[in-house]
């Protein structure tokens, strides 16, 4: 199910309709670029959560499928909500990438991974572990409204969400 990983400034320059009608949005370049696979792109799967991690987690240890998990964590910069340990697990259950609206942990860890992970930053302190959050729903972050099923594409111009799957 993973997608071909395609050049987002080609995309763009190829699909100027797709823009114009919402169809192709391009998220604000707000994130940092973690781990070897700067390039992905796969079918969405939305998580949102506050500093906590459990739900995070619980995904990731599901089969990727060449998916790409998509969490809302609310911008925070008050501790990390992915780690490596979830992130190498992700890329050894077959995840294409992992967007983070928050920070990260163990960044060393995680550019050792062959997956793509996108984040506002690291921050050394765990999230909490309570399990609070909502899986596939709408989230709205760097600008754009994402829903579970759409799909994502990420390189080092930037990250891509498209309502349909791609190509040049």
């Amino acid at each position: 199910m993973a997608a071909l990983p395609l050049a987002t400034a080609e995309v763009c320059d190829a699909n100027a309709h797709l823009i114009m009608n919402g169809e192709l949005r391009a998220l604000h370049p707000i994130f940092q670029i973690y781990g070897r696979r700067q390039v992905f792109a796969g079918p969405i799967v939305t998580l949102k959560v506050y500093e906590d991690n459990v739900l995070v987690r619980e995904f990731l240890e599901e089969k990727g499928h060449g998916r790409v998990l998509v969490v809302d964590g609310g911008g925070s910069l008050r501790c990390a909500i992915l780690g490596g340990n979830p992130v190498q697990q992700a890329q050894n259950n077959g995840w294409a990438g992992i967007v983070v609206n928050g920070c990260i942990r163990d960044v060393d860890e995680i550019n050792g991974c062959d997956i793509g992970v996108r984040a506002l930053n690291s921050h050394p302190m765990k999230a909490n572990k309570k399990g609070i959050g909502e899986k596939h729903v709408p989230v709205t972050i760097a600008g754009t409204r994402i829903c579970d099923g759409e799909w994502l594409y990420a390189d080092t111009d930037g990250i891509l969400i498209s309502r349909t799957e791609l190509t040049v």
